[in-house]
């Protein structure tokens, strides 16, 4: 089992509970703007404290709060991709990639800068700056810069968001080799049906109740 989630959180003046095991590569929460999908990725990924319940992946207790288990985000080896990618904008390509790697203890390293590039095509873009990038590039190099920081897992919220048809279309493919060919577990939120279908072995519905 790759995700085993049962958690109950307060965002505000909100009160979400979700409970599901996901036995697929990729799990995607699915429903519409305010269900709580966010929240949820934010407390697997350590962001947001929950107020009780467990998440454990690929076997790896994250958070129990019976058992008073609550690994902070970096001791939880998820890379984080974003919808608008969020890179930082006074470093280069590059250096947007070695962040994550830097951080990373060598022993959990899998994968170099060099595998990193030719996976996402992306080895031409080094020397840029992040404001130079069109929204695809962009979300490649922001996907690049969670592999390289040695994550046991991914959580992906709304990636294809931000981006037009044919940009969305090469993002797709590239998370369908995450999924297939590094074989990385995924935790992905989307609002898109289509999206959803294509992309996931198993979806977990939520609505805003």
């Amino acid at each position: 089992m790759c995700f085993e989630v049962d958690l109950q959180l307060v965002r505000g003046a909100r009160r979400i509970a979700v409970s599901f095991v996901g036995q697929s590569r990729l799990v995607a929460l699915f429903g519409a703007s305010g269900a709580g999908k966010t929240s949820v990725l934010d407390a697997v990924a350590g962001l947001l404290r929950p107020e009780s319940g467990r998440v454990v992946v690929a076997g790896r207790v994250l958070f129990d709060s019976t058992g008073r288990v609550n690994l902070p985000p970096q001791q939880r080896a998820c890379g984080y991709v974003f919808q608008d990618a969020r890179l930082f904008p006074h470093l280069t390509v590059r250096d947007n990639l070695l962040y994550g790697w830097r951080l990373a203890s060598p022993e959990r390293r899998w994968m170099s800068l060099e595998e990193a590039c030719a996976f996402l095509g992306i080895g031409h873009l080094l020397g840029r700056r992040p404001r130079t990038l069109s929204g695809g590039e962009a979300q490649r190099v922001a996907i690049g810069r969670a592999l390289l920081s040695a994550p046991r897992f991914l959580a992906m919220d709304e990636p294809l968001a931000s981006l037009d048809a044919a940009r969305r279309e090469e993002i797709i493919g590239v998370i369908e080799r995450i999924r297939d060919e590094l074989e990385l577990p995924i935790l992905y939120v989307s609002h898109d049906a289509a999206e959803v279908a294509r992309l996931a072995g198993q979806v977990i519905a939520m609505d805003a109740g």
